[in-house]
């Protein structure tokens, strides 16, 4: 039976080496993951909650702009999480201040974007940036 100074030596040493192993990814600037994920992942929808935000703040567009569609989530893992979203968005009836029922703009006004968004998060601490930004018409 192990005592229990040889359990807390085994917990010290298993704490050692993540710590050692996380170090020296930090250092060298790989990911310990990469792979694609599903909307159903925590806090990718926080993330995307963000990034809508910061997109409609960004905007010279009048009206609002929501998610239609996710067509791929990647999310690498350092000490931090980086996001990589291809979402389908469009233009809304809500303008700039408004967010409550907001149906999708039809005729002259309908706009289509496909974007591309990586976003640095930290999200335990409700901290994120969007590192890159592309769209283009869809």
């Amino acid at each position: 039976m192990m005592t229990r100074f040889q359990k807390a030596s085994r917990l010290l040493l298993a704490i050692l080496v993540a710590l050692v192993t996380i170090t020296y990814q930090t250092r060298k600037k790989t990911f310990i993951s990469v792979r694609e994920i599903s909307m159903s992942e925590p806090y990718v929808f926080s993330t995307m909650q963000f990034v809508t935000s910061q997109f409609n703040k960004e905007s010279d567009d009048k009206y609002n702009f929501r998610i239609v569609r996710v067509l791929k989530i990647l999310r690498k893992v350092t000490d931090h999480l980086e996001y990589h979203m291809n979402l389908e968005m469009r233009r809304t009836t809500c303008q700039r201040l408004e967010a409550i029922n907001c149906t999708f703009q039809k005729g002259e006004l309908y706009k289509q974007l496909n974007c591309h968004f990586s976003v640095y998060a930290i999200p335990w601490f409700e901290k994120y940036k969007i590192l890159n930004k592309t769209c283009k018409d869809g």
